[in-house]
């Protein structure tokens, strides 16, 4: 008997993960259709007309920094009906995140270089809930049914059975991902092409999005292992649902809340959602006004991060936790 295989044939023919990749298909083709139904191919008048507003904008920003530094040297007067900042770097075209294009001012015109990123967000959330809930099922119907009790009668090995079920989880997730980041990214990129824009697809647009996604990838396996393990633990698919509506409702939102009354200092430290942001974009940055109490110095900073490396270890931590705890408890507990 071939465990993996076994496993392999269990998981796809349960009725929830198979309705769980209907709703991620249609959940794809209805943002596919809704995209296209609200995008256009633009006309060379209205591309013209972007790109001349692109570059009115560009030119407005180049003046506003020249204004400033000309007003930080004394050599501007005052103007109080102009708001300048103080730091002229904030306008500095050089230091911006990106400048204004001509996709900017094309309302209606979906471009694939511009959207993809975002769209990939919304990919990698649904793939977390999904590995999540995949996962926590998985396990927790087979020990509320017995069904592992059965399966110990022809591998009387827990943790290699155990390990077996987590492996091809994991693994069919993953080729689940794959499957599913390839076919929505080419659906999007098709609607780009024929019913807008494509924009700018050259080498930093394409590592930029795969580090994303190698990330969502990192974090769709840490959703599933963790609705696996805290399932394994709680002996039922429930136990896994309860646990993440407790930490919502208990602790992101109820110990939030007593934080900030309590005047507490850097208080996303101790939250999970601030360590998923700041893994998927590479670092995050939070303002606390609290670390300036003493009085807003020249030398206070009131902004602190929160690296992608030290996010990563939290997340890790608290999965590989759950999952070696989950077969410590499964190798001794009673399954009867």
């Amino acid at each position: 008997m071939n465990l993996v295989r076994a496993e392999l044939e269990r998981l796809s023919a349960r009725r929830f993960v198979q309705l769980m990749v209907v709703l991620l298909v249609l959940a794809f083709a209805v943002t596919a259709a809704t995209t296209m139904a609200g995008s256009h191919k633009p006309t060379a008048s209205e591309l013209n007309s972007a790109r001349e507003q692109a570059a009115d904008a560009r030119r407005d920003l180049e003046a506003t920094h020249q204004e400033c530094l000309a007003r930080q040297a004394g050599t501007l007067p005052a103007d109080t009906d102009r708001y300048l900042p103080s730091d002229c770097s904030a306008v500095d075209p050089i230091r911006q995140d990106r400048l204004p294009i001509a996709a900017d001012y094309l309302p209606g015109v979906f471009t694939f270089a511009e959207q993809a990123e975002p769209l990939l967000y919304f990919l990698i959330a649904f793939l977390v809930l999904f590995g999540f809930l995949v996962g926590a099922s998985y396990i927790g119907a087979d020990l509320n049914s017995g069904g592992v009790v059965n399966l110990l009668l022809w591998r009387p090995r827990r943790v290699t059975v155990l390990a077996a079920k987590l492996g091809t989880l994991l693994g069919t997730v993953l080729v689940l991902a794959l499957l599913a980041s390839v076919a929505y990214l080419a659906a999007f990129w098709v609607i780009g092409q024929t019913a807008g824009l494509p924009g700018r697809l050259d080498g930093d647009f394409w590592r930029s999005l795969g580090v994303v996604h190698g990330r969502g990838l990192v974090l769709v396996l840490l959703a599933s292992a963790l609705g696996f393990a805290i399932a394994t633990l709680g002996r039922h698919t429930s136990a896994a649902l309860g646990a993440f509506a407790a930490y919502a409702v208990v602790w992101e939102l109820g110990a939030r809340l007593v934080l900030e009354i309590v005047d507490a200092r850097k208080s996303d430290l101790f939250m999970l959602s601030s360590h998923i942001g700041a893994w998927l974009n590479g670092g995050a940055r939070f303002y606390d006004e609290r670390l300036c109490t003493g009085g807003p110095g020249l030398n206070c900073d009131p902004f602190y991060t929160i690296t992608s490396g030290a996010s990563l270890l939290v997340l890790l931590v608290l999965a590989g936790g759950l999952t070696a705890a989950a077969f410590a408890v499964f190798r001794r507990r009673d399954l009867i």
